[in-house]
């Protein structure tokens, strides 16, 4: 998961500075995301996924498919 996260903000041509202020997170902070030394919170990993528009699946490894699952409207029933 950690090296996904790296080669994304790489992609994106975004320092861990940058990502940090983009996630309200310290430079610090982020880069222990990305070395795997703490766990990453769920809404983190979700503002990851949406900023890359792609599936916390694909940043956890569950799969290869970058694509973003479809929204879809819940109803209360």
């Amino acid at each position: 998961m950690y090296r996904r996260i790296r080669d994304l903000r790489e992609d994106a041509d975004l320092t861990q500075k940058q990502m940090g202020e983009i996630l309200t997170c310290s430079q610090r902070i982020y880069s222990n995301y990305e070395c795997g030394d703490v766990d990453i919170p769920t809404q983190i990993l979700i503002k990851l996924a949406e900023f890359h528009k792609t599936s916390v699946d694909y940043l956890l490894g569950i799969t290869d498919d970058k694509r973003p699952y479809p929204r879809t409207k819940h109803s209360n029933k």
